[in-house]
């Protein structure tokens, strides 16, 4: 296998289209939210990405996180995939304002066509992060260039 100084990475900016192709295609992510002047807290957690509004669609349970959100907290959602044998792989970030959804019909469809978490718990608020600011980076090596050229 090729060390880092045979085969050097390039980061590459993502375009905001592939930034959304990538959210929409997957649907495990890191929530990171900021509690007043505590450390931000970072979650795992399963989510539903709805291309027509750009928001991403988190199910949670009690606790910070949620006393966080419930007072629309600014927040960032990361997805990432990656490659270690290649060394290569991509990173999507979005940042915005996490807010709970209370309406009744949209809770309602909610629960009825978003996707199940892979934790079972007390998962019973929903939360929306509209996506105000989507960036994405991919590290691709000299190999996969030549290879998509």
């Amino acid at each position: 296998m090729p060390g880092p100084a045979q085969d050097p990475a390039e980061i590459i900016e993502l375009s905001g289209e592939e930034c959304l192709r990538l959210l929409a295609a997957h649907s495990f992510g890191r929530l990171a939210v900021g509690i007043g002047d505590r450390v931000p807290v970072i979650r795992p957690l399963n989510y539903a990405f709805d291309e027509r509004a750009k928001v991403v669609i988190l199910r949670i349970g009690e606790g910070s996180t949620l006393s966080a959100i419930a007072s629309h907290a600014k927040a960032a959602f990361e997805i990432d995939g990656i490659d270690e044998p290649s060394r290569t792989g991509w990173s999507v970030i979005v940042t915005g304002v996490a807010e709970m959804v209370n309406a009744a019909a949209e809770i309602e469809r909610l629960d009825r066509s978003a996707p199940v978490g892979w934790a079972e718990g007390g998962r019973t608020h929903w939360v929306s992060l509209r996506a105000g600011r989507v960036t994405g980076r991919r590290i691709t090596s000299a190999a996969e260039r030549a290879a998509n050229r």
